[in-house]
């Protein structure tokens, strides 16, 4: 694959040295649709509580634009997952995500059997959406459940009851055959015999994948700002964790990522994706992308956070903030707020960090074949931290032992810092 005649931030020239795969990995497409009815005090995500009707028409026709901008750094590539994430996606209409989904197969590629993930929240209106989003080739559902204690759904600052979210769960299996349940524990008061209430509660409604997240007191939230009380010692947070860990794993559930949990033949094909250090574009509000180009290097893309800033980009072209690092003469794409190339010695943490994450860790020669780089490049720190029995000492993959899958930020730190091992 050659680069596109127009970037959205200067190519590389001469004089500098960007590592390159020798050929493109999987290509998938976030979509991120910024809005949510109230913030949840531990999120960090770029989202936006409604303010009145949502300007469907003028963010589908902005997703359509940015997308055909970002078409050009993927010409002839085969879109193999899309996501909607936010924000909370279920906030569109049925119409609004059909047009999007039609507009991108218009533009794109997409496989046959691509997976077509939407996040979306309990609720009737959900609900009442499900089989109009099947029909509009959505594929699998993502539901916020978080918890199924009403005090846990009070301390998390849900608007939804445990209820509800039983419902939508059930009615969601109804229509789709892949369906994931986000669940949180962690939360104030919280006990390991409540956690494995929570599970064993879910489970019984027949879903097959499970996110559970620990949590975790972001910068820039509520919760960093007023942190809450009673929040589960190290010991007690350790009990609840296990808790969780078992039952899932006594009902058949392998976790097979930090987070995530699954039945045979469920596991999250656009979350592998990111973890084996896939590319993705990346489209709405605050996006991120990853783009690679063989014997070039690998882009890194950013579009503009705000949903205002991102509904008038459009209005805007050819005049991309200077003070986000790009060069106006070579911005093609209106929606980027930023993008560079990923230096070398920057792709070993890059890469590490996602493809630790797997339990059964990637094979050894991925590394070589998504960065460009030599296994030589992280002999060194790797072998020190074979010794320490923090990751395997095996030619054929690179993965964490189960110490080091523990305490998986210190083994990333190290790929920062060598004098961390």
């Amino acid at each position: 694959m050659t680069k596109p005649d127009a970037y959205p931030v200067t190519p590389p020239n001469e004089r500098e040295s960007y590592p390159a795969p020798s050929k493109p990995p999987p290509l998938a497409l976030y979509i991120h649709v910024p809005w949510c009815v109230r913030k949840c005090p531990y999120c960090d995500f770029n989202s936006h509580p409604q303010r009145g009707a949502l300007p469907e028409r003028a963010f589908v026709a902005a997703l359509a634009e940015d997308l055909a901008h970002d078409a050009a750094l993927v010409s002839g590539r085969t879109v193999t997952s899309i996501f909607f994430g936010g924000g909370t996606p279920s906030l569109l209409s049925p119409d609004a995500i059909a047009a999007i989904l039609q507009q991108v197969r218009a533009t794109l590629p997409v496989a046959a059997n691509a997976e077509v993930t939407l996040e979306a929240n309990p609720g009737a209106t959900e609900i009442a959406a499900l089989s109009a989003w099947r029909d509009a080739g959505v594929n699998r559902v993502s539901i916020g459940v978080q918890s199924l204690d009403p005090v846990g759904l009070a301390e998390l600052g849900r608007i939804h009851d445990a209820p509800t979210a039983e419902r939508t769960v059930a009615a969601a299996l109804e229509v789709f055959p892949r369906v994931n349940a986000d669940l949180i524990y962690g939360w104030p008061g919280q006990t390991p015999q409540g956690a494995e209430a929570e599970v064993m509660r879910l489970l019984a409604l027949g879903v097959a994948h499970v996110s559970a997240y620990e949590l975790t007191i972001e910068p820039n939230t509520p919760f960093a700002a007023a942190p809450p009380a009673g929040l589960p010692d190290e010991t007690r947070l350790g009990a609840i964790e296990a808790a969780v860990h078992a039952v899932l794993a006594g009902a058949g559930f392998s976790r097979y990522e930090v987070s995530a949990f699954a039945k045979p033949d469920h596991r999250a094909r656009h979350n592998l994706n990111y973890w084996t250090f896939g590319d993705y574009l990346g489209i709405g509000p605050g996006a991120h992308g990853k783009i690679s180009f063989p014997g070039s290097g690998i882009l890194r893309t950013r579009k503009r956070a705000h949903p205002n800033d991102y509904l008038s980009a459009g209005q805007h072209r050819n005049r991309p903030d200077r003070a986000q690092g790009l060069d106006t003469s070579s911005v093609t794409n209106p929606y980027t707020a930023a993008a560079h190339w990923v230096q070398a010695d920057a792709l070993p943490f890059e890469f590490l960090m996602n493809a630790l994450r797997l339990a059964e860790g990637v094979p050894r020669p991925l590394f070589t074949e998504r960065t460009g780089l030599p296994f030589a490049a992280i002999a060194d720190t790797w072998e020190r931290l074979a010794a320490r029995g923090w990751v395997v000492d095996d030619a054929a993959r690179l993965a964490c032992t189960p110490l080091g899958w523990r305490y998986l930020n210190t083994v990333l730190e190290a790929f920062l810092d060598p004098m961390v091992c």
